[in-house]
């Protein structure tokens, strides 16, 4: 099944590009193709219209795991927005290299790796076993732009 129809069917939509607050420069871009390669720059989670998404602040204080697991799996889908337009099409993805999942947490907190699982599960299921099964880190970071809970940056093969 295609990774488009696969969205569509588990009712999710990509956000629009990343709305950033005023004042705010990013001179990067959110991702980079070089070869077959896709670099994937640090994503946050979003809404559907690009703005950040809520709950903002410290998993372990403020937010709970179970939250910060959701805003992980919302991290994922900006990733989605962004390959789907860096990429036309999903389904030239043959293989998610590597994520790299930061955690805003407190500082006792150490279940960095059940919200991280959030970004991870919501691509196996969009692209299944074969081309979703990725590499993975999942670490604790003391703050993260905009006091988000958590980030993911990562990389994909693709058919050039």
């Amino acid at each position: 099944m295609s990774a488009n129809k696969k969205i569509s069917d588990l009712g999710l939509v990509l956000p629009a590009p990343m709305q950033v607050p005023a004042g705010v420069e990013l001179p990067f871009r959110f991702t980079r193709t070089v070869g077959d390669r896709v670099y994937i720059a640090g994503h946050l989670p979003q809404q559907a219209d690009g703005s950040l998404a809520q709950p903002i602040g410290k998993v372990g204080d403020d937010i709970t795991v179970e939250q910060a697991y959701q805003s992980a799996r919302n991290v994922a889908l900006s990733i989605l927005g962004s390959l789907q337009r860096e990429l036309g099409d999903l389904d030239r993805i043959t293989a998610w290299g590597k994520l790299f999942g930061m955690v805003n947490c407190a500082p006792d907190f150490t279940r960095q790796p059940q919200v991280i699982n959030g970004c991870s599960d919501l691509i196996l299921e969009v692209f299944g076993s074969e081309i979703g099964a990725h590499a993975r880190s999942a670490v604790g970071m003391s703050s993260l732009p905009f006091n988000v809970p958590v980030e993911v940056e990562g990389e994909v093969i693709i058919r050039t």
